[in-house]
């Protein structure tokens, strides 16, 4: 994320209300609530071991031979 300067909407008693993002920021931060969402829905699945991983990678064409 880029540094910008924070901006906000406040009500009538200055109380913060809202918060102004750039666009790429808010995108970044939904792709990070989904993939804490997955990781959530997949917390009681069973763990792989790292060959194991590895070796499906491999035999799926996502990692070289």
């Amino acid at each position: 994320m880029a540094v910008t300067r924070n901006r906000f909407i406040v009500d009538e008693n200055g109380k913060r209300v809202s918060v102004v993002l750039p666009v790429d920021d808010y995108e970044e931060l939904l792709e990070d609530l989904h993939d804490l969402a997955v990781v959530a829905e997949r917390r009681h699945e069973p763990a792989v071991s790292h060959a194991t991983l590895k070796k499906r990678l491999k035999a799926g064409g996502l990692l070289p031979r």
